[in-house]
Formats: C-alpha cells, sequence, structure tokens
C-alpha cells in the first residue's frame, strides 16, 4: 500500500466513486509514475472494466507488466492493438520491450525501428544497441581493383543510406540499425563501380516433415495439394490443360491452428526446398532495402526451384495500401506484388508460395488477384476427432500406458494444435518429476493429460472468432468471407 499522501488521497476519492473513469486512470498512472507497480496493474484492471478496449489503459497495463517482468502478459495484452492499423508508435516500443524481455530480438528490432520511424522521439540509443548489436565494422565494400590503373580516384559503389529516423539533435547515428541485407550475410559487387545486390537474410531449409505429421485438417491439405503440388508431381497432366507449377495461397485463421506446420508440410511431401521469411528477413528502417531484400528472396527461391516460399504475418507486408501514410509502405506492397508476378510468366515456376496471416482483412485486395495469392484457405480450430489426432502425433515418441486420447479431446474444445502442446508438455513435466524420484521412466496416462488439461486454458480462438463475425456480418459486401459463415454462427 503506498504511502505517499497524495496517492492516498487519489485512492480514496477513487473508492468513494468506483465509476468515475478519469480519476481512476489518473491514479493508475501516478502508481505507475512511482513506482507501485502492483497496485498500478490493479487499478489499470479496474479502469479497463469502465472501458473496455481503451489505448491508453492498455498501454498503461502492459508497461506495468513490462516492468513487472511479466512479458507474455503485456503481448497478450497489446496483441489487439497491435492488429490495428496505424496503432500508435509508443504501442509499437511497448511491445518491442515485451518481445525482447522474452528473447525475441528479432520481431523485437521490428516493432522498434518501425515506431520510431513514425516517431524519432521515442528513440533509445541503449536499447536500439540491445536489438542492433555490431557484429562487423559499418564499412561499404570497396570495388574490385582493376587491372588496368586509373587516373581517376575510386567512389565507393554505393552511397551510404540515409536513416529514416531523425532526433532532435539530428540524424539517429546511435541506434542507426545494418541494413538488413548485411547481417551476417555478404555483399555482392558482380562489377565494380555497380550497386550491390543483398544476399536475402532467409534461409534454405529441409522441411523434415510431410501431411502425415498434420492431424486432421483434410479439406485444407487436399487444397494445398490441387493447387500447389500437383503440378509439380505430375507436370504432364497439368501441362495438357495449360497448368504451369506454381502459385500462391494464404492461409489464414486463429493464432496456433497449425498455419506455419502446415507449410512446412507442403515442402516435405514434395521433398523441396523450404525458405521460411521472417518480417526481420524483410523490414529494414532504410528507404529501398526493404525492397531490395524482398527481391533477394524471391531471387533465392528462384534458384533453388521446386521451393516453398513461406511469409509468416504477411499483413505485416501486404497491408492495405489505403490504409498506409508513407509512400515507401506502400512502396513494399508494390514490390511484393510485381515479385509475384515475375518478369515473365515462367519467372516464379516452381515457386509455390504460401503465406499466413491471422488478420486476412487486412491484407491488400490486389493480393487475391488470379496469379498472385489467389486462394484464401481457412486453417479452422480442430474439431474433436483432429484434436485426439493432434495428441496422438505429439505423444507417439513418449512411454504410454493405454491411452484414450478421444476423453481428452472430449474436454479441449476450442483448443488449437499449440494449446495441445502445452498441454502434453505440461503433462510430461509432472510425469517427469515422478520419474525422477522413482528412478525410472513411468508412463505418461490419459489420467495425466486430462489433469493438465484442467490446468491450461485456450488461447486466443474465441477472441479471433469475435473479429472474424465482425468482418463477416458488417464488412463483407464482396462475399470474401463466405467461406468463415458457418463458423461465426457457431457457438464460439
Amino acid at each position: 500500500m503506498p504511502d505517499d499522501a497524495g496517492l492516498q488521497a487519489l485512492r480514496e476519492a477513487a473508492r468513494l466513486s468506483p465509476d468515475n473513469l478519469p480519476l481512476r486512470q489518473h491514479l493508475a498512472g501516478q502508481l505507475l509514475a512511482k513506482g507501485y507497480l502492483a497496485d498500478a496493474e490493479a487499478e489499470f484492471r479496474a479502469a479497463l472494466v469502465l472501458s473496455p478496449g481503451n489505448p491508453e489503459i492498455i498501454a498503461g497495463l502492459a508497461e506495468a507488466f513490462v516492468r513487472q517482468s511479466a512479458y507474455g502478459e503485456a503481448l497478450a495484452a497489446l496483441e489487439p492493438l497491435l492488429a490495428e492499423p496505424g496503432y500508435p508508435p509508443e504501442i509499437g516500443v511497448l511491445a518491442a520491450r515485451a518481445l525482447a524481455g522474452e528473447g525475441d530480438l528479432a520481431r523485437a528490432a521490428y516493432r522498434y525501428f518501425e515506431a520510431i520511424s513514425r516517431d524519432p522521439s521515442l528513440a533509445d540509443p541503449e536499447f536500439a544497441a540491445r536489438l542492433n548489436p555490431p557484429s562487423q565494422p559499418q564499412t561499404p565494400p570497396q570495388p574490385q581493383p582493376s587491372a588496368q590503373p586509373s587516373a581517376q580516384p575510386q567512389t565507393p559503389p554505393y552511397a551510404a543510406p540515409q536513416p529514416v529516423a531523425q532526433t532532435p539533435n539530428g540524424p539517429a547515428t546511435a541506434f542507426t540499425a545494418t541494413p538488413a541485407a548485411s547481417y551476417g550475410q555478404p555483399m555482392v559487387n558482380p562489377r565494380p563501380g555497380s550497386p550491390p545486390e543483398p544476399e536475402s537474410n532467409a534461409e534454405v531449409q529441409q522441411a523434415g516433415l510431410t501431411f502425415a505429421d498434420v492431424a486432421g485438417m483434410e479439406s485444407v491439405k487436399e487444397a494445398l495439394r490441387i493447387k500447389l503440388l500437383l503440378p509439380i508431381q505430375q507436370p504432364d497432366l497439368f501441362a495438357a490443360f495449360g497448368k504451369r507449377a506454381g502459385g500462391g495461397v494464404l492461409l489464414y485463421g486463429p493464432p496456433g491452428a497449425g498455419k506455419t506446420h502446415l507449410a512446412r508440410a507442403a515442402a516435405g511431401e514434395l521433398g523441396a526446398a523450404f525458405i521460411n521469411v521472417g518480417l526481420a528477413d524483410i523490414l529494414d528502417m532504410y528507404i529501398g532495402s526493404s525492397e531490395r531484400n524482398l527481391h533477394a528472396t524471391f531471387d533465392m527461391a528462384r534458384r533453388n526451384r521446386p521451393c516453398v516460399l513461406f511469409f509468416d504475418e504477411v499483413d505485416a507486408l501486404a497491408a492495405r495500401r489505403s490504409d498506409m501514410r508513407q509512400a515507401h509502405t506502400r512502396q513494399l506492397v508494390n514490390q511484393f506484388l510485381a515479385e509475384l508476378d515475375g518478369v515473365d510468366q515462367n519467372a516464379n515456376e516452381g515457386v509455390l508460395v504460401l503465406a499466413a496471416t491471422n488478420a486476412p482483412w487486412y491484407v491488400d485486395a490486389a493480393f487475391r488477384r488470379p496469379g498472385r495469392l489467389d486462394q484464401p484457405v481457412f486453417v479452422p480450430p480442430p474439431d474433436a476427432a483432429a484434436r485426439a489426432a493432434i495428441l496422438r502425433i505429439l505423444c507417439r515418441d513418449k512411454p504410454l500406458a493405454e491411452m484414450d486420447f478421444d476423453a481428452v479431446a472430449k474436454v479441449t474444445e476450442h483448443f488449437v494444435g499449440a494449446d495441445l502442446k502445452g498441454l502434453v508438455d505440461r503433462a510430461v513435466e509432472a510425469k517427469l518429476q515422478q520419474s525422477i524420484s522413482a528412478g525410472r521412466p513411468i508412463p505418461l496416462t490419459t489420467a495425466d493429460l486430462l489433469a493438465a488439461a484442467k490446468t491450461v486454458r485456450p488461447t486466443a480462438v474465441r477472441e479471433w472468432m469475435a473479429t472474424a463475425r465482425n468482418y463477416v456480418m458488417h464488412a463483407n459486401d464482396s462475399g470474401a468471407w463466405d467461406e468463415l459463415m458457418p463458423w461465426v454462427k457457431g457457438k464460439w
């Protein structure tokens, strides 16, 4: 309990007038400013009951969480605000601090530099240095020596990039980031005096999964087979109908439903290369660098065809241009569309583009044009049979007693794949403690999973379905989201 007289007076006033939102919000802010973090959290929660969805209150609550090292709770509170286009830059910086606290420095760097590009006054050089420690001297590559001496001094092959962010004291040199293309990657300079071509940050991988490792979702797997896989597996048949190998699919659905897992399995089904593209692989604070990184990534996929090129959180790279206030962010969307089209009709043959998003309604409509990401595929939450199948796959490499996965599936309604993995992990942790005490492995039982299910809550499916319902019922004039109609009218 704070012993500050001013705070005591504010608290008493709030007690006498519990529905006074400005008073309670002011009290929460004062508690936060003076370091009474647990009390501030309680007051922000009370204020949020009076004004659900208030961005200022959510930001204050998230800051209280961050300062208490409750980073997961902070990100959960900020998630609805981050899903909205044009969210306040302060929210982005707060999310960056929470992500950094969880060790996700790549996403933290994206959130931080995107935020300060819109509001340079939020720059924090110490935090930026933590996100982007220097790995090598920041010097431009020198041109290759010429066989013939030149009478004129050679100039650097390219001009140093100018940072977008500025501080009140001048250019933000203290926190300038290395262009994304140079993070641990060589800069290719094909000929002296020409601009260097960046190598992609993304890595070519082998998936190691097939559709046999994906439980349920048969309609989704069938859509991927027909759209992407069969043209490569049976090229002669598809060529007879003028159908070439390649194309794109947009996977959308609630968080944790298995979109990334599906993309890896599609690559494994083909034995194709797999490139998982994150936001940090593309986005860069220098104007023009993001477009070059995107081009380099598509070029890498073309060199490794057949290849599955997977873009997670694609709404951050393909947002609606009508919502953008800056020309250079619209240019990235234009570049993405140009890469999907290719310089000629065969440029992307053998390159299968899969993109995933939790917010398909924020993706620019131009991406749904035929030949691009023209087939949105809904990845639904698993039904009871699929949940049982997922549990079998998750438990197949563990010591087991006789299991009744169907019984566990019945009590895990609204759980997605990520929730079920968390359930199994929690049950295994409890069983490991028993095994250590006994000095031998004790098999996992149905009772262990049922006990763990009582301690795990489903994550974001209900919230996602509530958002989807708003779009399906009130912003679906084009019929783009008719596929969701049976789901949003269900018992969510």
